[in-house]
């Protein structure tokens, strides 16, 4: 038999909102989306939320709960008291379109400045081959699945509207480093690329995009702090920047 629990759910849209209070009925076993679900079937049908598969794979369900980032469908009920109020709110660094619904387009405008990968010249399809040890050292960050829970906890993102346009968070910070990292991968600028264009020094290395990820990836110790050293040595290293001089490969820089 299920219990009466008190929610708080913001409302509104661009223009504003606020919060509204909604006692819900909640059944063992069940996540916050169900109770999301409830609301909208029982109280609130025109309540808006972004979700799909209900099993923490798609990123869709993003949100705040009790001012934490968290998906919806992987957060379960169990883990608040009985009589706590469960607060749910829209993810803070990106623009209410309604309700819990939010403009995550930002990230995908990041995504499209990515260069791509860039296979060798001298091989065709169906040539490629890596060592098992290659692919497992980025499989980490191919587990991301896009809930931007990272990049809604970046305090650069988050808190500072201005850096948007020269930062491209730690969701892009994984996929540069997986690519950098890639034995196959041409290209040779990915670490000026993050440097220069994607904002890798906004990033003072908090690990709060860390905490929040729902796959356990470690951002900042496999992706973000790497790819900082490897720029430190390529750009200042003085071997590094001697050999890059007498080789002529530092037009990229200028």
């Amino acid at each position: 038999m299920g219990t009466t629990r008190h929610f708080r759910v913001w409302r509104g849209d661009d223009e504003g909102g606020s919060l509204n209070d909604f006692d819900v009925e909640v059944n063992e076993g069940e996540v916050v989306l169900d109770i999301i679900h409830r609301l909208q079937a029982t109280q609130a049908p025109d309540l808006a939320v972004r979700w799909n598969c209900k099993a923490g794979k798609c990123g869709s369900c993003s949100a705040e709960i009790n001012g934490r980032p968290r998906l919806l469908c992987m957060t379960r009920m169990s883990t608040f008291t009985e009589t706590e109020t469960i607060t749910v709110t829209p993810v803070r660094a990106f623009p209410v379109i309604r309700d819990l619904v939010t403009d995550v387009s930002y990230n995908y405008e990041k995504a499209r400045e990515m260069p791509a990968f860039a296979p060798p010249a001298d091989l065709a399809p169906g040539e490629y081959r890596m060592q098992q040890v290659d692919v497992e050292r980025s499989q980490e960050f191919r587990k991301c699945i896009e809930c931007f829970l990272c990049q809604n906890t970046c305090h650069v993102v988050r808190d500072h509207e201005e850096n948007k346009e020269n930062f491209s968070g730690p969701r892009m910070f994984i996929r540069a480093a997986e690519l950098d990292m890639h034995p196959l991968d041409a290209r040779d600028d990915r670490k000026e690329h993050a440097h220069s264009d994607q904002g890798l020094g906004y990033c003072n290395i908090t690990k709060c995009c860390t905490e929040v990820c729902p796959e356990h990836i470690k951002i900042t110790d496999n992706a973000i702090i790497p790819m900082k050293e490897r720029v430190v040595d390529r750009k200042y290293d003085p071997v590094t920047w001697l050999g890059r001089k007498i080789f002529r490969r530092d037009q990229i820089n200028q």
